[in-house]
């Protein structure tokens, strides 16, 4: 076919080759990223999923994809593959370091992740972190649940209103008391008042 153009077409069709695959290509990630951020926002509506989770997941696939497209039009260019390997290990190193250099707070945020889709509480619920056993520990009323900790407001006693962060991995570390939507149950008062002291044996001297 390029035979029975004319001479002057050619060095044009060597510009507009790769600029038609270039537009394909986001084109169709972009249709890929649109389809993908649909299914995940009826699977969310459908099986009553929280809404942070789909919006972590939308931006997770929208990534993958348009890193995918970007490879693709770089390869398209002529870079060579052996080049983009060598890129892509080199990124991979460094991403590793980081990943072991902010474990604690990735940690975290894979936790939250746990959380939001497994729910062993949910807001409002009143929740204990015990220490040992019986021992007791951190108690309050979940009032937030962030991306690397969750909040706790205290009750009862002076520490009233108060708040407490609680790293999200702490709740897979410990185990967990949970009430469901009702506030923590604190110990009866003694109605009765105090007892009575007990009689006291005199001894009386031998005649």
């Amino acid at each position: 076919m390029k035979e029975h153009l004319p001479p002057w077409l050619h060095d044009w069709l060597g510009i507009a080759a790769p600029a038609g695959q270039v537009l394909l290509i986001l084109l169709a990630a972009w249709l890929l990223a649109r389809i993908s951020s649909r299914l995940i926002r009826e699977t969310t509506a459908r099986y009553e999923l929280p809404p942070q989770l789909a919006v972590g997941s939308r931006r997770l696939l929208r990534f993958v994809i348009y890193a995918a497209a970007f490879l693709l039009i770089l390869e398209r260019l002529g870079v060579s593959a052996t080049v983009l390997w060598t890129a892509f290990t080199g990124f991979a190193a460094v991403g590793a370091v980081a990943f072991f250099a902010a474990w604690s707070v990735l940690s975290n945020i894979f936790c939250t992740i746990l959380i939001l889709v497994t729910r062993p509480f949910r807001l409002h619920d009143y929740v204990e972190l015990l220490e040992n056993g019986e021992k007791p520990g951190l108690r309050g009323r979940i009032v937030d649940i962030r991306l690397v900790y969750t909040i706790l407001q205290e009750t009862g006693g002076e520490r009233e209103g108060t708040t407490l962060q609680v790293p999200n991995n702490l709740f897979f570390q410990r185990v967990v008391r949970r009430w469901h939507g009702v506030p923590v149950p604190r110990a009866a008062p003694n109605l009765e008042g105090p007892e009575p002291p007990k009689p006291t044996l005199l001894e009386l001297p031998e005649a």
